[in-house]
């Protein structure tokens, strides 16, 4: 996932452990009623975000291939993909290198589905920013945006197929045709255990 050449930072913050401490300040919690069935119920909840994993099952693996950026800027660009939370969230973290085999690119993405709102969303790190943004999912890839600087949008649009996975990068300002920005060719190079390898044991 790629939005500039610029190094990675992110921040790990404790997760709480059950549903009401999760609950965000000032949002009421479900009724008992709500508690009982649907998308309140943790274990259907959970079980609604595995299926709707499932559809971008095609992702995950390494991936490797040619990127092009802003200015002509040529990166080797490498992507790994894979399932955390016993396969509730999916991981993706794009790695591109110079010619000297320098990292000149890191970001990292985590996608969620809402059973409540029956919508995929992104969590992007990259640029030294962080922000959530709504994702659609297709049977052969997915698109997303999220706003650059004022009035301009960065919009991706990504297709895997064949075991290729092409994405294009636009840049978007109001009144004015989508300027390409962005694009890789990356191919399938293999599966992977990551993220869920290395796990601390119990003992």
């Amino acid at each position: 996932m790629m939005l500039k050449n610029v190094q990675l930072g992110l921040l790990l913050g404790l997760v709480a452990a059950t549903p009401a401490l999760a609950q965000p300040s000032g949002e009421p919690g479900p009724t008992a009623e709500q508690a009982r069935a649907g998308p309140w119920d943790p274990p259907t909840r959970l079980a609604d975000q595995r299926r709707a994993m499932e559809a971008l099952a095609f992702l995950d693996g390494t991936w490797r291939g040619r990127a092009e950026a802003d200015r002509g800027t040529v990166l080797v660009q490498t992507e790994r993909v894979g399932l955390l939370l016993d396969g509730t969230v999916r991981v993706v973290e794009g790695h591109g290198y110079d010619a000297a085999g320098g990292t000149v690119f890191n970001a990292l993405g985590i996608i969620s589905y809402d059973p409540v709102r029956h919508a995929y969303s992104i969590r992007s790190y990259a640029m030294g920013f962080a922000g959530d943004f709504p994702l659609t999912v297709r049977a052969d890839g997915f698109s997303w945006s999220h706003p650059a600087e004022p009035g301009v949008t960065m919009r991706y649009d990504a297709t895997i197929r064949d075991g290729e996975w092409h994405e294009v990068g636009e840049r978007v300002a109001h009144g004015a045709p989508p300027v390409r920005a962005f694009e890789m060719r990356l191919r399938r190079i293999g599966p992977s255990d990551w993220p869920r390898a290395g796990a601390v044991p119990p003992r």
